[in-house]
Parts: structure tokens; C-alpha cells; sequence
């Protein structure tokens, strides 16, 4: 089980090893999306780039970028990963909306 510290919201999510960060924020009414990406939201299948968090802590704890996150996340800090892709394995801290 991996402990999953939402920062701007003040909540700790648990989650089980290798679960989806979007689907584990969702379930937990957790809103990662802009008004660009509530419009425009693929729906989770790693097409639209809009689900963009930042890895405060834990960035190890988390599955290797996808090719399409690596593209997209190109000019943006390496601690940035979209919540789509991202598998969590340890404890990890978030920050939504960066």
C-alpha cells in the first residue's frame, strides 16, 4: 500500500501498489483538471495532456514516462508527470494543477 499526500488539498489518499495517480485523485474527489482540461479531457487515456501534477516527494515511487509523457512533459520540469500515466509504487506527494 502507498500513501498518496495531496498537498493543495491537505488529504492522504491510500492507495494499492501500482494504482493510477488520476483514478486514485477521482475516486478521492480530488480536481486535477483546469478549465482547459475539464473541457478537453480524453478521459484518462494519455491522449490530451491536460491531467499535468507535480511530484513534490516520491518521484522515484513512480513508473518510468511513457513515450507521449515524455513529449509532452518536454519543456516542463522533470518533477511533472500527467496523473494518466503515472503508476504509484511508494509514497508520494502532489501537487495538482502546478
Amino acid at each position: 500500500m502507498s500513501n498518496i499526500t495531496f498537498i493543495k488539498e491537505n488529504k492522504l489518499v491510500v492507495a494499492a501498489d501500482g494504482a493510477n495517480l488520476r483514478e486514485k485523485a477521482l475516486q478521492n474527489g480530488i480536481d486535477i483538471y483546469t478549465l482547459k482540461g475539464k473541457l478537453m479531457n480524453c478521459g484518462g487515456y494519455g491522449q490530451c495532456g491536460t491531467c499535468v501534477v507535480e511530484i513534490v516527494e516520491g518521484l522515484e515511487n513512480l513508473s518510468p514516462k511513457t513515450p507521449f509523457e515524455k513529449r509532452v512533459l518536454r519543456k516542463k520540469p522533470q518533477t511533472y508527470r500527467l496523473a494518466c500515466q503515472a503508476l504509484v509504487n511508494g509514497p508520494i506527494t502532489v501537487k495538482t494543477k502546478p
